[in-house]
């Protein structure tokens, strides 16, 4: 968990990959849940984030 975790009385930022809503805390289930991230923002480029470190991994491979 990050610095910014539930027991500091402070919730981290998830992205729900069914809805595509950000939330802070553990909103939905763990099957459709991303994070936890620290801001609302790394939150909302989730899949972004995801995206380009699955392409970096796919180039390590490759070599």
């Amino acid at each position: 968990m990050s610095e910014n975790s539930e027991s500091n009385g402070t919730a981290d930022w998830y992205f729900d990959t069914s809805t595509g809503e950000v939330s802070r805390g553990k909103a939905t289930g763990w099957d459709n849940r991303m994070g936890p991230y620290d801001t609302e923002a790394a939150a909302r480029a989730a899949l972004e984030t995801a995206r380009a470190r699955t392409a970096a991994a796919d180039d390590w491979d490759e070599d």
